[in-house]
């Protein structure tokens, strides 16, 4: 009896060990981008980001220091080591801050309404109505943004004080009432609406009001937002106009205000730093609130399903 021997059993390759896949960062075309790339890239917005955000942190941190703490210390020293309040509480009782404010607040927040109103009838006529002239008044638009400020400002004066606006806020408020660049974005805003829609509502026996006030200008709430924005900003941060018209203290704006404050007190930086902060907060906060909006007026005009 012949005893056969069994072969012993081929050892069980080990499973082939899966290499995990290497990340690739793409751009929002697809296109591969170096691991260098992308550190440079970051590095650059951090850049940008320090020069832009820097100065207005350290003017917080300034404005935060006590009178004990050494701002000129080398090396400078950020944070500061006791904050305090108390800095905002000189600057009110240096000069009328809240009263200064308070007229910017009126100039700034009457541009805005002048602004929007203004610019989105004059863009809707510029891009949706058909009359003779339309390319004529367009080109002037584009023509006025090229005029410089300084250039027309006697003239501006002149009129205003044969309006008898002098030394008044509406003098301040009149002549940036109404802005070209705020008008060519609310025509380019309308022209990227389809005509189909505005058609349709024709047919349906909407006249132009009806069109623009229910079809128009609810599609472009983004570009409006970014007119607020700008016009609010011009307004209240416009030093030069309001320093020519305005002669009466109790009429100052806020920038005027706080370049008294500067020259009289201008040893004490905190000071000045806490008036700084002053000014800038409205536009931060203004910003914050607009800016769902802001950032959504660069896609006006599509087709919303």
């Amino acid at each position: 009896m012949t005893v056969t021997e069994k072969a012993p059993a081929p050892a069980a390759e080990p499973p082939a060990v899966r290499r995990a896949p290497r990340r690739r960062f793409t751009d929002e075309n697809g296109r591969r981008i170096a691991v260098w790339e992308l550190v440079l890239r970051y590095l650059l917005l951090l850049a940008v980001l320090a020069l832009a955000v820097g100065p207005f942190l350290w003017q917080l941190s300034t404005s935060l220091k006590g009178p004990t703490e050494d701002i000129f210390g080398s090396p400078p020293r950020f944070l500061p080591g006791d904050p305090t309040l108390h800095n905002y509480e000189r600057v009110a009782d240096t000069i009328p801050v809240w009263d200064y404010a308070f007229n910017s607040l009126k100039v700034a927040a009457a541009n805005v309404v002048t602004n929007c109103v203004g610019a989105a009838l004059a863009g809707y006529a510029l891009a949706r109505l058909r009359y003779r002239g339309r390319r004529a008044a367009t080109l002037a638009f584009v023509l006025a943004m090229l005029v410089p400020v300084e250039s027309i400002i006697i003239a501006q004066f002149t009129t205003m004080r044969e309006l008898d606006l002098n030394n008044t806020l509406v003098g301040v408020l009149l002549p940036a009432s109404i802005s070209s660049l705020n008008v060519l974005l609310m025509r380019n805003a309308f022209l990227n609406l389809p005509y189909e829609i505005e058609e349709a509502a024709f047919v349906d026996g909407a006249n132009v009001w009806q069109r623009f006030l229910r079809i128009a200008l609810p599609s472009v709430k983004g570009t409006l937002a970014v007119v607020a924005i700008f016009a609010f900003m011009g307004a209240w941060d416009d030093f030069l106009w309001p320093l020519i018209v305005l002669s009466d203290p109790s009429k100052f704006t806020l920038t005027i205000g706080l370049n008294y404050l500067h020259g009289t007190f201008a040893n004490d930086e905190r000071l000045v730093a806490a008036g700084t902060i002053i000014a800038v907060a409205p536009l931060i906060l203004l910003f914050a609130c607009l800016q769902r909006y802001f950032f959504r007026g660069v896609g006006e005009g599509a087709v919303k399903g």
